[in-house]
């Protein structure tokens, strides 16, 4: 079994708002969720409202596709015009570990 895991940080674009915010960043929680079958959810900097932070977790059988799971996740959120990537923080976690 491999479990990875990604950690995006956001800036955020013209938001005036924590409304806005949410607005902005639920719905790339969504498309994360749906079409890639991943655990993911806004993780910190909840009460600043242009900055964000996105994680996510897949597990799977196989270390090559759960590799371009999360490099199909990353491009999504990479893509999404609203946002600019900061950083992004990746783990990954194989057989061999503890």
């Amino acid at each position: 079994m491999y479990v990875g895991t990604l950690s995006f940080d956001l800036l955020l674009g013209d938001v005036r708002s924590l409304k806005e915010k949410r607005s902005v960043v639920r719905p790339i929680v969504a498309e994360l969720q749906r079409k890639f079958a991943v655990s993911a959810a806004e993780v910190d900097h909840m009460n600043l409202h242009r900055r964000a932070a996105i994680g996510l977790a897949v597990v799977s059988g196989d270390a090559g596709h759960l590799t371009d799971v999360l490099d199909q996740c990353e491009r999504l959120v990479a893509g999404r015009p609203e946002v600019e990537l900061l950083s992004v923080r990746r783990r990954f976690h194989g057989e061999d570990d503890d």
